[in-house]
């Protein structure tokens, strides 16, 4: 028997595991269904688009999507040690201040607004630039705020948008969001630095009330009434269970609704189509997914070689609103510069050094799908509808998120890097060319969240304690309690949602 079994040991998990085992009265266990990476090239920030498929990811798949021309798309997940923060694009940009307001609203409590959460923001942080009051400098997780590594091609980047009336930021943890900075990365001396590693330390793993199960994979949760007693196993082909006082799952936003349904709670529909009888009917679960999408892109020939990059090929974004002229509060697009022809899949792309990528795309998109089992065994694969491009909204804002990747391209400040737009290409300009296209090029960002999210109605999944209703003793701590995307990448938001649950915990 453990005091707390955290299932999964991603992101999220390896700082519950780090906090919650610091008492040492408290019996901890984190699984983990991948093993501790091996694999050289995860420390390497230029290999990251390439690290998919590989033993360490899951590699979901979603059903076709009749929003990207009916394409199927790669859901990279990390099973090992440090989850996703493995396998992401080592981006650390929290989002907007309104973002988490949106959070407050949801479930009712001030814990989630930004200025609550700054605290687990900055505990997380040590920024090579130093801190002050809205950056941590004593955090486990380096953040690098590159300087001189920042290729040229970017810096013109950069530069293009100051041209055109866009603010230049530090840095995209600040108060403001809306402009354009170099990308802050989780990088220490060259390296990508995981969660496992920021976290669990070798003092950290040395504590003797931490227990860490690695190559075992979660098959269900084991329930008496409205408690969860254990959970069970499989490891090494064989089957264990574990009892537990109090559980945590940190599964991540896949992971967690689809342990939960193979345990027989959720839609019970659903449960009986995939053989799964009903234990606890929880209709929401699973439901509400949502994802970023980056277009890719607005792919450019380029007049003279494009170097390699120095960090991770994808160096800067700047988040613009709909409207050019307004440069304060919440962003709606987003575009980026990849040093290097990145393209969607099926697409042909420029030779590595003679051409880069302009990716773009929505911030806060409002198109919502759903996720199910589609069998009661951890092989049956999971049926993943993230419902992309569905709602006008989201088509109508990547349009102008792709005008406005063009127009940079178009700008002086990069007219003696850009020889050629090879895609698009010029002569595609009408709304339904340019759909057309974005459906072809639209790639996931890697950002999937709220099939658990956090609610203050009975029907949410979680409450605002991130406490599971209908259970006694099961909290979901990942990606899939936020009820709204926030408008950059989801990894520090998941950080501080950890760090604030661990400072508060008392189950």
């Amino acid at each position: 028997m453990t005091d707390i079994l955290i299932l999964g040991a991603g992101s999220a998990g390896c700082i519950l595991a780090a906090r919650l085992s610091a008492d040492p009265a408290c019996r901890v266990t984190l699984v983990e269904a991948g093993t501790r990476p091996t694999d050289p090239d995860i420390a390497r920030p230029a290999m990251w688009p390439f690290l998919q498929g590989r033993p360490y990811d899951w590699d979901y798949t979603t059903v076709p999507q009749p929003g990207t021309a009916g394409r199927v798309h790669h859901w990279a997940r990390g099973k090992a040690l440090g989850g996703s923060s493995n396998l992401h694009a080592m981006f650390h940009v929290r989002g907007h201040a309104e973002d988490y307001e949106d959070w407050v609203a949801a479930s009712g409590s001030q814990r989630w607004s930004y200025d609550a959460l700054l605290p687990h923001f900055r505990a997380t942080e040590s920024w090579s630039c130093g801190g002050d009051d809205l950056h941590g400098d004593a955090g486990p997780m380096p953040i690098l705020l590159p300087e001189a590594e920042t290729h040229p091609l970017v810096r013109d980047f950069i530069a293009g948008w100051v041209a055109m009336g866009q603010p230049r930021l530090r840095d995209h943890c600040g108060r403001a969001l809306i402009g354009t900075a170099p990308n802050a990365l989780m990088i220490r001396d060259g390296r990508r630095i995981t969660t496992a590693e920021a976290w669990l330390t070798p003092a950290v793993l040395a504590r003797p009330n931490l227990t860490v199960l690695t190559g075992a994979e979660v098959h269900r949760l084991r329930l008496e009434g409205a408690r969860v007693t254990g959970a069970e196993l499989r490891v090494e082909g064989t089957e264990q269970v574990l009892a537990a006082d109090r559980v945590i799952l940190s599964l991540g936003a896949i992971g967690t609704p689809l342990l939960l349904m193979r345990s027989g709670i959720g839609d019970p529909a659903v449960l009986a189509a995939a053989g799964v009888p009903c234990r606890m009917e929880r209709t929401e679960l699973g439901r509400n997914l949502h994802d970023h999408m980056l277009g890719a892109g607005v792919v450019c020939r380029s007049k003279r070689p494009v170097a390699p990059s120095k960090l991770q090929v994808s160096e800067s974004l700047s988040y613009q609103a709909e409207d050019p002229a307004r440069t304060t509060g919440r962003p709606e697009i987003v575009v980026g510069c990849v040093v290097a022809p990145s393209v969607a899949e099926g697409v042909e792309a420029p030779a590595p050094g003679t051409g880069f990528t302009l990716l773009f795309g929505v911030t806060n998109p409002t198109s919502r799908g759903r996720l199910a089992i589609t069998g009661p065994a951890l092989s049956d694969a999971p049926m993943i509808d993230p419902a992309y491009l569905s709602t006008e909204h989201d088509r109508h804002l990547f349009r102008v998120a792709l005008k406005r990747a063009r127009a940079i391209a178009a700008s002086p400040a990069l007219a003696d890097w850009v020889a050629e737009e090879v895609l698009p290409g010029p002569a595609l300009r009408s709304d339904a060319e340019l759909d057309a296209f974005i459906a072809r090029v639209a790639i996931t960002h890697h950002h999937p969240v709220a099939t658990c999210a956090m609610g203050r109605d009975e029907a949410a999944i979680t409450d605002a304690d991130l406490a599971m209703r209908g259970l006694d003793n099961l909290w979901i701590v990942d990606a899939s309690v936020i009820p709204s995307i926030t408008a950059g990448p989801i990894h520090a938001a998941v950080m501080a949602i950890a760090e604030s649950f661990a400072s508060g915990f008392r189950g």
